[in-house]
């Protein structure tokens, strides 16, 4: 497939792509005429990609799991270094759904509150 229908697969610009080609987190094959040709799992590796950033890692981090995971021969060297980062990436993710949960209680409360008053101010009317 084609850049072009790769973003349309992905919803990922095709400026993005080529970045990602770029940065190696992509590895298109390229005909004589020059164009990329990608395969079906450029697709998920997009939406791996995508699922990385929206998490915060970076481009090193997220080509230095590729590279693990991706390349057999390396695979136990760079173990240690993707678990580690994996790991703190993992803690970062807890709190935050820690924080989001302490914020969904509150505001749940808040508007329980909220409807209390309301409803006893309708039956003072």
């Amino acid at each position: 497939m084609n850049i072009g229908e790769l973003s349309r697969k992905t919803g990922v610009s095709l400026r993005s792509l080529r970045y990602y080609e770029e940065k190696a987190l992509l590895n298109p094959i390229r005909l004589e005429n020059g164009y990329r040709d990608y395969t079906e799992s450029d697709i998920e590796r997009v939406r791996i990609i995508q699922l990385y950033f929206s998490l915060g890692l970076t481009v090193k981090e997220i080509h230095d799991f590729f590279h693990c995971a991706w390349s057999e021969d390396l695979q136990f060297q760079c173990l240690p270094n993707a678990i580690q980062v994996g790991e703190k990436k993992l803690e970062e993710i807890r709190k935050q759904i820690e924080t989001l949960r302490k914020a969904e209680s509150h505001l749940a409360d808040c508007i329980s509150g909220w409807k209390e008053i309301l409803h006893k101010g309708e039956g003072k009317k």
